[in-house]
């Protein structure tokens, strides 16, 4: 079967992991950063060609099927609509853009040019977490009546310094770059948000981000369940827990470790959730950690949609929900700097 071919726009340390799949599952063809020893070095690295404008990468290499795109989050609807409009599949990574009109716009130019809007929810493949949502969709849980996401990072002064990152304009705030991921398995098990009740705060990271590094939040789904949000970036030294426990009409099930990686909790009626196999690790960039590292299975599915005509693990409509339901949180959030 022959191989697909990607090209990577974005030079920087999720890339790296981006290429190391790629070249398991697939050719890289060229890489592209506006900063040219990025480009020049991830280049180098895997023997291919490399771009310092987007517009000369999509129309020198003609050999691309899928573009990987790993900006900054504020970019990822430009790059998209780029990738798209050029005759390209784009893979986004999360989250898949700021605003939801964005996410519209992309939707549109992927119909438009009749090519795949791959998006990346890689905590969707954490073993526990796909058991879990088996017994929800199976109703071995029953009624869902109420849920609680813990979200307990560390993010210190040093992953903002001379980044993107902590920017309204490129970051765009703690819950798309950090805690995206969470929100999406919410509304993937659980279903959509009717409405929330908020308060964010900047309590440690003053001068050094531009919106809130913790928040409390309430919700009320669709479907009638309640929950609660609680997240922060000011875990001591270290990230803490990622957890959802979700109470409901046959049991009560808790999905936690630091990354939404273990089965913490089980107690449901007649049912037990055993053998789980061992997820893969979490995505290390040195002086911290990341979500659980799940891009080979994101590739997996890359492949198995274009070769073999399967579904898509993750929609372009379920990521932009995501954003969606993130946007209705800020827009309520009751937002203070501390004084």
């Amino acid at each position: 079967m022959t191989k697909i071919n990607f090209a990577i726009i974005g030079c920087g340390r999720i890339a790296e992991r981006h290429a190391k799949h790629i070249v398991h599952f697939g050719n890289l063809v060229a890489v592209c950063d506006r900063v040219e020893a990025k480009a020049q070095s991830l280049a180098e690295t895997y023997g291919v060609n490399y771009y310092t404008d987007i517009s000369l990468l999509l129309s020198s290499e003609t050999a691309i099927d899928v573009v990987a795109i790993c900006t900054p989050n504020g970019l990822h609807a430009t790059h998209a609509i780029q990738v798209l409009q050029a005759g390209y599949h784009a893979l986004v990574e999360k989250p898949m853009a700021i605003k939801v009109a964005d996410c519209e716009a992309m939707i549109a130019a992927a119909k438009q040019a009749d090519k795949h809007l791959f998006l990346i929810k890689q905590n969707r493949y954490n073993p526990p977490v796909v058991a879990v949502k088996q017994a929800i969709d199976s109703n071995k849980l029953g009624s869902i009546y109420s849920i609680q996401l813990s979200c307990f990072w560390n993010r210190n002064a040093d992953y903002y310094h001379n980044s993107w990152k902590g920017t309204t304009a490129l970051d765009g705030g703690t819950l798309f770059t950090q805690f995206s991921h969470f929100i999406d398995l919410l509304y993937w098990m659980i279903g959509d948000v009717k409405q929330v009740k908020v308060i964010t705060k900047n309590l440690a990271h003053q001068g050094v981000i531009d919106f809130e590094d913790t928040g409390v939040i309430a919700l009320e789904f669709d479907n009638g369940a309640i929950g609660t949000i609680n997240y922060t970036v000011n875990s001591y030294r270290k990230n803490m827990e990622g957890s959802l426990t979700i109470f409901a009409e046959k049991g009560t099930v808790k999905i936690g470790g630091e990354y939404l990686n273990e089965l913490a909790y089980q107690n449901i009626q007649d049912f037990s959730i055993d053998n789980l196999p061992k997820g893969n690790t979490a995505n290390n960039y040195g002086n911290y950690q990341g979500s659980m590292s799940n891009h080979d299975k994101v590739y997996e599915n890359v492949l198995d949609v274009l070769q073999n005509g399967a579904a898509m693990y993750t929609t372009a409509f379920d990521a932009m929900k995501t954003v969606e339901i993130i946007d209705k949180i800020y827009k309520a959030a009751t937002f203070t700097n501390k004084v």
